[in-house]
């Protein structure tokens, strides 16, 4: 698990670069590896507990945010028009993810234009 010492509470980019990535990502793995054996042996309330510990873990939380900042589109905004390009950003991204309290939006519907034939 991530301790309070590798992940401090200041709104600065500074904790940011103070995480251990790879005890990051060595959690998130393991708990992987863990919910893959528990599927393989049928034992689907262990596989339900694991995934909710994963989706809870704040190793999880900072490893999801790190993929999604440094991959080939993290230079372009989403649907919320937000951009993580700096390590406060980031953090407060990692702070923000929780699965309370979120509603799906509608469906946005967009018309392209098409060139007449």
């Amino acid at each position: 698990m991530i301790t309070s010492n590798e992940v401090s509470a200041s709104s600065n980019g500074t904790q940011w670069q103070s995480i251990n990535w790879k005890a990051v990502e060595q959690q998130v793995l393991k708990l992987q590896m863990r919910i893959a054996k528990a599927t393989r042996e049928g034992k689907q309330g262990k596989v339900k507990a694991l995934q909710w510990i994963l989706t809870h873990s704040k190793s999880a939380k900072l490893f999801a945010v790190k993929r999604v900042s440094q991959n080939k589109g993290s230079k372009t905004p989403g649907i919320d028009g937000i951009i993580w390009n700096s390590d406060a950003r980031r953090m407060a991204a990692v702070n923000k993810l929780s699965r309370k309290g979120y509603q799906a939006k509608p469906l946005r519907r967009i018309y392209i234009p098409k060139k007449k034939r």
